[in-house]
């Protein structure tokens, strides 16, 4: 089951990804194409301007309107053992097909009502139904006659079927279910901040295994988050309320419901895990400082950029899980303060600089509150340097550069080998190629399940290059930084297991 949430949540990176790109259009295209914003700065009143920043909006905008279909096909790509393309043709099939036969039976039998969004709950019911019949019949062979829709070709023709019994289920059962589903946001609602403080904890904490991205799309996406009316329509999900507000022209005053599943990051993002770098750096005696300044000041202005918090956290997660907890209740706080203070700040992937420039700054502080993060963020620097520096001096925690003597020798990459060279160490540290069963990759992090754990050589993995390896049921994760994904592709293809 671990290894099944680990490959969901990093299935639903690929569809993600594309977030970024479609915020920037989104964000920039609406900034620019706003009313207010045209008014103030007449040199944007220009046609050809206009046309093209309100392309861009459209397009950004188009990506959130369709994402349960992108999350369906990323699922599918994901969890599909071979032929991934024709899983993901399957999914699309069958997506469309649910939506359809759900508009049909109300249009039937309920004309009138709203129209059912099934959202990411959807999503994933079709997407595990499509690979499950993808890993089961992909190589299906049917008597001569049938012969032509064997093979890969049954697949998306059995999920077709498949679909039109799904959206006939979500016809009779989501309904009360969505109210269900309001109810319990409602109930966070009703929590106020403490409900907002327990979401940011915890999204943190469940990131320390990477299970994270099995419940933000929940809030993000579906009622947990929110439902709101923005310009005459029902949006549902905390992502999809923020974007439509900021895709509406009309909208005045701050944005609302979506934005505390955001705004409160960036504190913690931007400033405080930062601090907490520049608290490791200072714990490195002066005389190695230099060795560590490049390493420590990558992953801060990562962090600060791009809000991308997982080379910081592996510098300390595995050495004090303690540490870690702290830091997961800070960013909680974090989340509470944003909340009570009504800054408003929403964001496409995650909390850094990028996305606070444009859903803060350039959105207005009457539509955000971003000027409130500033001092705020200044705090949380402080704070989490001065708690990192006595955590890690107290209990005298191995954090880079701190009680490395011993070990920098063998921590170091051989600089001539090429990645293939280190590819096929890996495999050897893995327990060779009998050992592997799947090989899978994150952000940062090599993802592979094994057939024997014992069989794995964790002290070689750290040779090569992992900060850290991680033991999970069934497998491991070996913390490689940008090289995971690289190894992972290679690794594949050299023992065949993409086919």
């Amino acid at each position: 089951m671990f290894k099944l949430l680990q490959k969901i949540g990093k299935a639903f990176m690929l569809p993600i990804a594309i977030l970024p790109a479609a915020g920037l259009l989104l964000g920039i295209g609406g900034a620019l194409s706003n009313a207010t914003t045209v008014a103030t700065y007449p040199i944007l009143n220009n046609p050809l301007l206009q046309g093209i920043f309100k392309v861009m909006s459209a397009s950004g905008e188009v990506v959130f309107a369709n994402l349960s279909i992108l999350l369906c096909i990323g699922l599918c790509i994901g969890l599909a053992k071979r032929d991934k393309g024709t899983a993901a043709l399957a999914g699309f099939v069958g997506i469309v097909m649910m939506n359809s036969t759900i508009s049909t039976l109300i249009n039937v039998f309920k004309p009138g009502q709203a129209a059912i969004d099934t959202g990411v709950v959807g999503a994933i019911v079709i997407g595990f139904v499509t690979v499950y019949f993808h890993n089961k019949y992909h190589n299906i062979q049917l008597p001569q006659i049938l012969g032509f829709f064997g093979g890969s070709r049954f697949v998306p023709i059995v999920t077709s079927f498949a679909s039109i019994f799904v959206g006939t289920f979500f016809f009779v059962l989501w309904p009360p279910f969505q109210n269900l589903l309001i109810q319990s946001g409602d109930v966070i609602s009703k929590a106020g901040p403490f409900g907002t403080f327990l979401y940011g904890s915890l999204m943190r904490l469940c990131g320390a295994v990477g299970l994270h991205h099995m419940i933000y799309p929940m809030f993000w996406y579906s009622e947990l988050g929110g439902v709101e009316l923005v310009a005459g329509t029902s949006v549902v999900g905390a992502q999809k309320i923020f974007f439509a507000q900021l895709a509406d022209p009309n909208h005045v005053g701050l944005y609302t419901e979506g934005t505390r599943f955001f705004a409160g990051r960036f504190a913690t993002m931007i400033f405080g895990l930062p601090g907490a770098t520049l608290a490791m750096y200072h714990a490195v005696a002066k005389e190695k400082r230099a060795k560590y300044k490049g390493l420590f000041l990558s992953v801060a202005l990562t962090s600060i950029l791009t809000g991308i918090t997982e080379p910081i956290e592996f510098m300390f997660l595995f050495v004090s899980p303690i540490l870690y907890v702290i830091h997961a209740f800070l960013d909680g706080v974090s989340f509470f303060v944003a909340d009570i203070l009504n800054i408003s700040i929403g964001n496409t992937f995650s909390g850094g600089l990028i996305d606070f420039t444009l859903f803060g700054i350039l959105q207005g502080n009457a539509k955000t509150n971003w000027l409130l993060v500033l001092p705020i963020g200044a705090l949380w620097s402080v704070m989490y340097y001065i708690i990192f520096s006595l955590f890690i001096k107290k209990f005298n925690v191995s954090t880079p550069g701190v009680n490395d003597e011993e070990g920098e020798e063998d921590a170091k990459i051989t600089t001539k080998e090429t990645l293939k060279e280190e590819a096929n160490l890996v495999i050897s540290a893995l327990g060779d190629a009998d050992n592997i069963e799947d090989v899978d990759a994150c952000i940062t992090r090599l993802r592979v399940s094994v057939k024997d754990v014992s069989k794995v050589d964790k002290v070689a993995l750290k040779k090569i290059g992992a900060a850290d390896v991680l033991e999970v049921s069934g497998g491991i994760q070996a913390i490689f930084g940008a090289k995971a994904i690289l190894y992972k592709n290679i690794i594949n293809e050299k023992l065949g297991l993409d086919d």
